[in-house]
């Protein structure tokens, strides 16, 4: 198998972090200008119809930069699934506003206790659904969240008297929504493969803003890159980096659940750890606000909570 990028794929990377590393912009609303919200939208409604690996790739240039921006939450947990399950009436009302207006979709999946659970708690019936969602990236800014229940994904509008969100807990008492048929495993699946993507570009941009100051950076007159212990911590960040890209570049190619589960357990063993690896090479600096590594730790301590942490994805690994 040829996991190197494709032509597309390498001008969606190069396009991506030419949009991200401007200065001045709003990166949201660029990468809408840009078109690259529009990857997978159906060419019908004016979008490239591509698909998830693609949109890995913009998950990563996202992450290689730390930009905060609701990539993750709109396209892999809002146009996949909807792109690939949603109605065509479904499509044409909720797709144009992402590559018309930039707006934010998400969804709703863990629970207290559960993260990303198989069997969801929350439910659906004739009075609507009623339940508890946690950790829902960008819920206050969500135009639609696709909410996972017992009998399905649903389509929620947030406006609605019966949906309440604060601090990314979203709680729905009698809300009412549209289905998704045959939406719940794929949705799980697109938010795992997305985070892993975000996870891969996180770990390798801060893994390049490491190596950038340990090379310049001297002591005694010397570059810390020179030195026994600094060289060897490197490289156990690069391990881990080559490692999550692998695993994550796999599991968005197949969507796998075994290749998933491996993935989404080296994201929560290893890359919190390793930037925090980057964070001590750095020394004080790692800790300036002006400085970009603390966006890399945030973002990784997210992405580690997203998936439910390295005891949950072990237990995941366990059951495949």
């Amino acid at each position: 198998m040829d996991f190197e990028l494709d032509e597309t794929q390498r001008d969606v990377a190069a396009l991506a972090a030419e949009v991200l590393g401007r200065e001045g912009d709003e990166p949201w609303k660029a990468l809408g200008e840009a078109g690259l919200l529009a990857l997978a939208v159906p060419r019908r409604l004016g979008g490239d119809g591509l698909g998830l690996p693609e949109t890995a790739v913009l998950l990563t240039e996202a992450g290689r930069r730390a930009v905060d921006v609701p990539a993750l939450a709109t396209l892999a947990l809002g146009v996949l699934p909807i792109v690939r399950h949603g109605t065509r009436e479904q499509q044409d009302e909720v797709l144009p506003l992402v590559t018309e207006q930039h707006a934010v979709l998400t969804a709703a999946l863990s629970e207290p206790s559960h993260p990303l659970p198989v069997r969801p708690g929350t439910t659906a019936g004739p009075d609507g659904i009623t339940g508890v969602k946690i950790n829902v990236p960008y819920a206050a800014e969500a135009v639609r969240i696709l909410v996972s229940t017992d009998v399905g994904v649903y389509l929620v509008d947030p406006a609605q008297p019966g949906v309440s969100t604060e601090d990314g807990t979203v709680r729905f008492e009698g809300a009412q929504g549209e289905r998704l048929d045959g939406a719940a495993d794929d949705l799980r699946r697109f938010a795992l493969a997305g985070a892993c993507a975000q996870a891969d570009g996180v770990l390798a941009g801060a893994l390049d803003l490491t190596v950038r100051h340990v090379g310049t950076r001297h002591q005694f007159g010397k570059p810390l890159a020179t030195f026994q212990v600094a060289a060897a911590l490197v490289a156990d960040v690069y391990i881990a980096a080559r490692t999550l890209h692998l695993a994550a570049v796999t599991a968005c190619w197949n969507l796998d659940d075994d290749d998933l589960a491996t993935a989404a357990y080296w994201l929560a063993a290893e890359a919190l750890p390793a930037v925090h690896t980057c964070h001590h090479l750095h020394g004080g600096l790692g800790l300036d606000i002006t400085y970009p590594m603390h966006r890399y730790y945030g973002m990784a301590k997210e992405l580690t909570r997203f998936v439910g942490g390295v005891e949950h994805r072990l237990g995941a690994i366990d059951v495949h």
